[in-house]
C-alpha cells in the first residue's frame, strides 16, 4: 500500500504545476451555480485526457457529471465542486480591491475543491493501474452548492447508488477531519400579490404585498422564541415596491430555514408556511411559494475521520515560502484578534486557545467534535446519508479568515491555497488507496455508518416536480 501512496504522490508532485493553473483558472472564471461551464469542462476534460469515462450533463444540470475509471468493487467516490458567491469578485492582493464591483468571487474556495478532488482521482488512478488490483474511482462533478444544492438532485436520480464511500476536500483555516454535523435546511421564496392604488389618494383602494411580507416577519421573529435553541432562520427582502406613493402589488422575501435534523427542519418550515398564510389573511393579499432547495443533516464517520488524519500526518503539513508568510501576514491584519478568537472558539476544537497567536494553523489534530453541530449546512450532508463520507478541511486561509469574505477569495489564489491544494490532494488520493486496498478499514466505515442512520429511511427534500433552477439567475 505504502509503494501505491508513494506513486500517487509522486504523480501530484509531477504534475503540480498544471494542477495549480486549473485551481487559478477555475478562480479566475468564478462562475456562479449551474453555470460552471468552462469549469465544468476544464475539470472534466482533464478527467477524460487522463483515462476516465465522463457522463456529462447528469440530473439535468449542464454542469454537472461523473467522471468513472476502473471496475467493480469497491466503488470510491471523490466529490468536486467549482461555484463561486456573487459579489465576492477580489484581485489576488492582501486588502480589499474587487476585479469587478459586485461580480463573483472564490469566497469559500471551490476553486481548490474541484481541483483537489479531480487531482487525487487521477493520482489514486495511477497508482491502483499500476498495481493491478480492482476497484472503481469516481468523480463527481457536483454544481450549485453555494445556492441550489446539485447534489441533492444527483442523490436524487441515484447517481451515488451503489458507492461504498465518499471523500471531499474543503479550504479551511485548519487541518481538520471532525465529527461535528451540520444543520438540515430549507430554501424559499414567498411572492405576496395585492393590489395597487395611490397611497395617498386612495389608500383604501389598495391592498399592500408590502405590508404581508413585513407581517410575514413580524410573525417568524415573535416564533423564534418558541423554536430549538440550534434552529436558524433568516431572510431578505428581494422586492418591497416601486415607491412611496403606489400601495405595493407585488413583494417578495427569500428564507433558509435550518435545524439540526431534517425532521426538525420540516416542523419549522411549516409553521413558518402558515404564517406566510396567515400573512395573506390579514392583508388580503395572495401568497405563492417557490420551493428552492432541501438539504439533510450530515452523518459524520469517525472511520473515515481517521483515515484522513491518519494521511495528512503520512503527507506532513506543507512548508510555506517567505512570499506565502508575508501574504499571509498582511491577510491577518485585516482580522481583528477579537473576531480571530471567536472564529477559533466556536469550531470547538480542543485547546483552542493555542492557536490564537498563531498565523497558520501548524497541526494536525485527532478527529472531535462529536455530537456537536456547526450551524452552516451543505449538501454534502445528503451524500453522507448513502454512504460514509467525509469532507475534510485544509488550512487555506490564515486562522480566523471568515467565510465567504474577500480575504477567503484572495487567499484561495494565493501561494497558501497553493501549498494547502497539493496537500489535500495527496491527502485525498492517499485515503482513497486506503479504501480500495483495505476491505477491513472500508467494512468498519460501513456499519458505522449504517449505526449512525440510527434506522432512519432517507427521503429526499426535493418536491417530486421539482428541478434545478437553471433560470435563477436570468
Amino acid at each position: 500500500m505504502r509503494v501505491m501512496k508513494e506513486a500517487a504522490f509522486k504523480w501530484i508532485d509531477e504534475n503540480a504545476s498544471k494542477i495549480i493553473e486549473i485551481s487559478q483558472r477555475i478562480w479566475e472564471y468564478a462562475e456562479l451555480g449551474l453555470r460552471e461551464f468552462k469549469s465544468s469542462k476544464l475539470l472534466s476534460d482533464e478527467l477524460e485526457k487522463n483515462g476516465f469515462v465522463v457522463q456529462r450533463g447528469i440530473a439535468q444540470m449542464p454542469t454537472a457529471f461523473i467522471a468513472t475509471w476502473g471496475k467493480g468493487k469497491p466503488v470510491v467516490g471523490i466529490l468536486g465542486e467549482f461555484d463561486a458567491l456573487p459579489g465576492l469578485s477580489q484581485k489576488k492582493v492582501p486588502w480589499r480591491e474587487p476585479i469587478i464591483t459586485d461580480a463573483p468571487g472564490h469566497g469559500c474556495g471551490h476553486n481548490i475543491y474541484g481541483t483537489s478532488g479531480m487531482a487525487a482521482a487521477v493520482a489514486a488512478k495511477e497508482a491502483v493501474q499500476k498495481s493491478g488490483i480492482g476497484g472503481t474511482i469516481k468523480f463527481f462533478g457536483c454544481p450549485a452548492e453555494e445556492n441550489f444544492c446539485g447534489k441533492v438532485y444527483m442523490v436524487k436520480e441515484g447517481f451515488f447508488d451503489g458507492v461504498d464511500a465518499v471523500l471531499g476536500h474543503h479550504p479551511n483555516t485548519m487541518n481538520a477531519a471532525t465529527l461535528r454535523s451540520c444543520l438540515a435546511m430549507n430554501s424559499a421564496k414567498f411572492s405576496f400579490w395585492g393590489k395597487a392604488s395611490h397611497a395617498g389618494g386612495s389608500p383604501e383602494q389598495g391592498r399592500s404585498a408590502l405590508d404581508a411580507v413585513e407581517l410575514m416577519n413580524v410573525g417568524v421573529n415573535y416564533m423564534r422564541e418558541h423554536v430549538m435553541q440550534d434552529a436558524r432562520i433568516h431572510y431578505v427582502i428581494e422586492k418591497g415596491g416601486a415607491q412611496p406613493n403606489i400601495v405595493p402589488e407585488y413583494a417578495r422575501s427569500w428564507y433558509y430555514v435550518r435545524a439540526p435534523e431534517r425532521e426538525q427542519v420540516e416542523y419549522i418550515y411549516n409553521w413558518v408556511l402558515d404564517i406566510a398564510n396567515g400573512a395573506a389573511t390579514m392583508t388580503r393579499t395572495k401568497v405563492e411559494v417557490e420551493f428552492l432547495e432541501g438539504m439533510y443533516n450530515l452523518l459524520t464517520n469517525k472511520t473515515m475521520a481517521e483515515i484522513v488524519v491518519k494521511n495528512m500526518r503520512e503527507v506532513g503539513l506543507p512548508e510555506y515560502s517567505e512570499e506565502d508568510l508575508r501574504f499571509a501576514s498582511e491577510i491577518s491584519k485585516t482580522i481583528t484578534s477579537e473576531s480571530k478568537i471567536q472564529e477559533i472558539k466556536k469550531t470547538g476544537r480542543p485547546n483552542w486557545k493555542r492557536l490564537a497567536d498563531k498565523l497558520i494553523d501548524d497541526e494536525i489534530p485527532d478527529p472531535w467534535g462529536e455530537g456537536e453541530i456547526s450551524h452552516g449546512s451543505t449538501d454534502v450532508a445528503d451524500v453522507s446519508w448513502q454512504a460514509p463520507t467525509i469532507e475534510f478541511g485544509t488550512a487555506t486561509w490564515v486562522l480566523g479568515t471568515p467565510g465567504h469574505s474577500w480575504q477567503s477569495v484572495a487567499q484561495s489564489a494565493s501561494g497558501l491555497g497553493n501549498k494547502s491544494l497539493i496537500f489535500a490532494a495527496k491527502v485525498m488520493a492517499g485515503a482513497a488507496i486506503d479504501l480500495l486496498t483495505d476491505p477491513n478499514i472500508l467494512y468498519k466505515a460501513k456499519e458505522e455508518h449504517v449505526a449512525r442512520t440510527a434506522g432512519k429511511v432517507y427521503r429526499t427534500p426535493i418536491p417530486p416536480d421539482g428541478k434545478p433552477r437553471l433560470d435563477f439567475w436570468g
